[in-house]
């Protein structure tokens, strides 16, 4: 894509986003917003190594004041979130192919050493050179030091009293749940739900959060067939804890029970620019989630039926509810699940390093990724409707600090589908995990997604940026 039509596009989406008004900022303290033409200036999303943490950090891109809040001693996170999950990472890790050390290491090393026993399955066959039909491989890594990740000081204490609990089925008692994950250390007959309650309450990158995507989509011959570029906002409307307000977002959001708010705007391509999918998910699990599409052309607003959320999601390998990795409500009225922990064991998992120097070939291959040994739950989710789309979910989550690193979906006649991986960026003076690296796999179609994200707290962030009011905003004739 050339440097006028990204120029353009950013306009148009300062426009699009902002509104003729200019930016609306609230309580949560002043504007601090990013555009895709300042994380392009500073990082390609092709054959780019470049080093731009250095330079996109929190405390650069965060007003002083406002990064004060937010930032806390990480000694003290350390402390308390191993207070709250009862271990540290690095203590119970180890044990699995102790051979296989801190060091590089590339795909010809699989033959001499256990890589099978340690590795994901599907990474395992990715440890690879770059070959269709799909991107995302990696030929060469690097094996680090496991890390003791943690949350912020607020959202551990938070944690820590947590009091939620679950029905007979295994599904959250709304009022039960006022913040934090609900269930740090989980245990008993509902234990794999608990897991997944974890993540479905996940603080990725704070509670108002603004999002940048630029993405490539590649064919089964790894030639590429799209190129995307996104501007997005996830605000948590109950449960808050790291930013402020702190509780509910507002009157709208208790009186709803509301629980989270997605606004994924679509920049690029041009055929789909200013359309918006917004989703609100509830805290009962007996009130279904709520989808819209806002559709540019026809400037038309369409709520999404639970079949359409189906749908494979513009420009990506996913559908609606595969949103940051899995997004779907947990209900026993519609699509429910069984849960099963399948294992609890180490796995190599990658991360983006510190310094940001990761990066994808113009191939598709993923280079300068640090793999680090993490405790992992494996969890089952078995579709109970065979009208859904998926029969089994398969998902990787981190025992330490919850986070959905991968996760596996299959057909309806048992092949593997998608597949679908947030390689994450770990912030150790905010407490906080996002996902950067986002590699998206079709099994059936043959297709490919390579994309990098920018997450950061978005502060100023707040109901005028998901409402439903705003979908058209400054939409372009």
């Amino acid at each position: 894509m050339g440097g006028l039509m990204r120029f353009i596009y950013c306009l148009l989406a300062a426009f699009f986003i902002l509104g003729a008004g200019g930016p609306l900022a609230w309580a949560g303290g002043p504007v601090y917003k990013l555009t895709i033409e300042d994380l392009e200036k500073q990082k390609a999303l092709f054959d780019d190594p470049r080093p731009y943490r250095n330079v996109l950090s929190m405390k650069k891109v965060m007003p002083p004041e406002v990064y004060a809040k937010l930032s806390a001693d990480p000694e003290e996170m350390k402390k308390v979130w191993s207070q709250v999950v009862g271990f540290k990472a690095q203590d119970v890790v180890g044990k699995i192919a102790p051979e296989i050390k801190p060091g590089k290491y590339t795909y010809k090393d699989k033959d001499r050493l256990p890589f099978k026993d340690l590795l994901i399955p599907n990474h395992y066959l990715r440890f690879a050179p770059q070959a269709p039909p799909h991107a995302g491989n990696f030929s060469e890594i690097t094996v680090v030091p496991t890390r003791q990740q943690y949350y912020h000081t607020r959202i551990g204490e938070a944690t820590k009293i947590s009091s939620a609990r679950l029905d007979s089925q295994g599904y959250l008692v709304p009022d039960s749940y006022k913040g934090g994950f609900p269930f740090p250390k989980p245990s008993g007959p509902h234990k794999a739900q608990q897991v997944v309650y974890n993540w479905v309450k996940r603080y990725l990158q704070g509670d108002s959060i603004h999002g940048l995507q630029i993405g490539t989509g590649f064919n089964k011959n790894l030639v590429p067939d799209f190129d995307g570029l996104y501007d997005f906002y996830t605000i948590r409307t109950h449960g808050r804890v790291y930013q402020e307000p702190y509780g509910w977002l507002d009157e709208r959001a208790e009186k709803n029970g509301e629980h989270r708010s997605f606004y994924f705007g679509m920049l690029a391509p041009r055929d789909i620019y200013g359309n918006v999918v917004s989703i609100l998910n509830y805290l009962d699990p007996n009130k279904f989630d709520l989808f819209f599409l806002y559709v540019n052309s026809l400037r038309r607003l369409r709520r999404l039926s639970a079949t359409d959320a189906q749908d494979a999601a513009v420009g990506q390998d996913v559908i609606y509810e595969d949103f940051e990795g899995f997004n779907q409500q947990l209900t026993p009225k519609r699509y429910p699940y069984k849960y099963k922990v399948v294992a609890e064991r180490e796995y190599l998992i990658p991360f983006v390093p510190p310094d940001g120097s990761s990066y994808y070939t113009k191939k598709g291959e993923i280079k300068n990724v640090n793999f680090e040994r993490r405790p992992i739950y494996v969890i089952e989710l078995q579709q109970q409707d065979s009208n859904f789309i998926y029969s089994k979910r398969i998902m990787y989550i981190d025992r330490e600090t919850f986070m959905l690193h991968f996760i596996e979906n299959y057909d309806q006649k048992g092949r593997l589908y998608r597949t679908c991986e947030n390689i994450c960026y770990f912030y150790e003076d905010l407490g906080l995990l996002g996902s950067e690296i986002h590699t998206q796999r079709d099994y059936l179609d043959l297709h490919s997604l390579a994309s990098r994200t920018f997450l950061y707290p978005a502060s100023w962030a707040g109901r005028e940026q998901i409402s439903l009011r705003g979908l058209a905003r400054g939409a372009v004739k």
